[in-house]
């Protein structure tokens, strides 16, 4: 059952490499790829790095919408929909965080 829960997690960090890659910035697309496994160390710490990295993930995503928002309005092009779909995105990424806390409090309980 913890798999499913980290199953938004997986995806938001592929989206997350696709954007790097795109970018070109290689460092983080090796931090986008090993952050999932940083899940395997049981402690808090962990659980907090990984939801602090998706929730700037997420911030990412904002920003780099409202730059190609700003480039499609510039060359008036229509930007709607990219507006829409970098925003459910951006949405996912940051809500991919929450299903990490209650694997925390089982870690915390365990380690009692």
């Amino acid at each position: 059952m913890k798999f499913i829960r980290l199953i938004p997690l997986l995806l938001s960090c592929l989206l997350l490499q696709a954007h790097f890659i795109r970018a070109g910035l290689t460092p983080l697309v090796v931090v986008a790829l090993l952050l999932p496994f940083l899940l395997l160390i049981k402690s808090l710490w962990s659980t907090r790095f990984v939801q602090l990295s998706l929730v700037l993930g997420s911030a990412e995503w904002l920003r780099i919408t409202f730059v190609y928002v700003g480039q499609r309005q510039d060359l008036g092009e229509p930007w709607l929909r990219l507006a829409l779909i970098l925003g459910a995105v951006a949405l996912f990424t940051g809500l991919s965080a929450l299903p990490l806390s209650p694997i925390n409090e089982v870690q915390e309980k365990d380690a009692r």
